[in-house]
């Protein structure tokens, strides 16, 4: 937990009233890359801090949950402080409309429904936010992703502004900022050379990227994998996040496919079997296999294990 600081001390303000009981901390969990990433930090008061560069200016953002009022305070500092508080119902989940999904093709999936439907996907609209640490989660254990991007955070970011300095929030480094970063400072990192490329790649391109956020999400996944080294898995990860696409599917992770497996159908599947199974859910491929985790049963544990996704929703 992050220890706790004023979010009385300046800075502009808004209160929120949502028309769904929402949970900041569940939607903005995804955000999140591990405990100890310096870009959004949870206080034990329910407080949630975020450091962004929106395409104003960099922003603090802390987000205070009002549950008895039915309401959520923001208040944001930094040039970018109007731009973050106008987008933060969409942040926590306000655009994400589950009209129409049908979970009725599988009972785990109506199951999960049933007790999940105040579920939301938050979008942050910001691209690049996602695309980083996405590109550093590539084919490795989420404790080795965390550490790198919490790393190139500490090392090349910058402080956020506000009165966040007990929070030690920080700003991701700019694209600009990681495409100059040389191949030995990546492997310092624990960043190997074919997602460094990516990385720079992707960061050269970065206001051509960040336009993604006004597509669909089939013209998001196009945009996004015409680039080298990037596929499938982590388009669909800055899918969820920054468009807060709910037909996006981690196809190629280690673990989805099986856990949605065994919630179906009780053991072990492929990709494609995955997307069979998901196919009746279009474009809500994504929430139905959220909602099947959530109400079907859970894989045995055994075996291997990697990082656990963060964008599901607990029982």
């Amino acid at each position: 937990m992050a220890t706790a600081t004023s979010p009385e001390a300046g800075g502009r303000t808004r209160t929120w009233v949502p028309d769904w009981p929402c949970a900041p901390a569940q939607v903005l969990r995804p955000q999140r890359r591990g405990a100890g990433d310096p870009t959004q930090r949870h206080e034990e008061s329910g407080r949630i801090w975020r450091a962004m560069r929106t395409p104003v200016g960099p922003a603090s953002l802390c987000v205070q949950p009002r549950p008895s009022a039915g309401e959520v305070l923001g208040r944001a500092w930094g040039p970018g402080a109007e731009w973050a508080l106008d987008r933060m119902p969409a942040l926590l989940g306000a655009e994400d409309d589950p009209t129409g999904f049908e979970p009725h093709h599988h009972p785990e999936v109506e199951a999960g429904w049933r007790t999940h439907q105040h579920w939301r996907i938050g979008r942050t609209g910001l691209v690049m936010e996602s695309l980083v640490p996405s590109i550093l989660e590539q084919k490795v254990t989420g404790k080795q992703a965390f550490g790198s991007f919490r790393e190139l955070v500490r090392r090349h970011g910058e402080p956020a502004p506000g009165p966040v300095a007990p929070l030690r929030l920080m700003l991701q480094p700019t694209p600009g900022t990681i495409a100059a970063i040389p191949s030995w400072e990546w492997l310092r990192l624990g960043v190997q050379p074919a997602q460094s490329r990516t990385m720079v790649t992707a960061c050269r391109l970065a206001s051509s990227l960040e336009r993604v956020s006004e597509v669909s999400g089939e013209e998001a996944e196009r945009r996004l994998c015409s680039i080298r080294g990037i596929g499938v898995w982590t388009s669909a990860e800055v899918r969820q996040r920054a468009l807060g696409d709910p037909d996006a599917v981690s196809f190629g992770d280690y673990h989805l496919a099986n856990w949605v497996g065994w919630a179906l159908v009780g053991h072990d599947i492929s990709d494609k079997e995955m997307g069979e199974l998901l196919e009746p859910y279009r474009p809500q491929r994504g929430r139905a296999a959220a909602m099947a985790m959530a109400g079907g049963r859970h894989r045995p544990r055994r075996g291997p294990r990697m990082s656990i996704p963060t964008h599901l929703p607990t029982r």
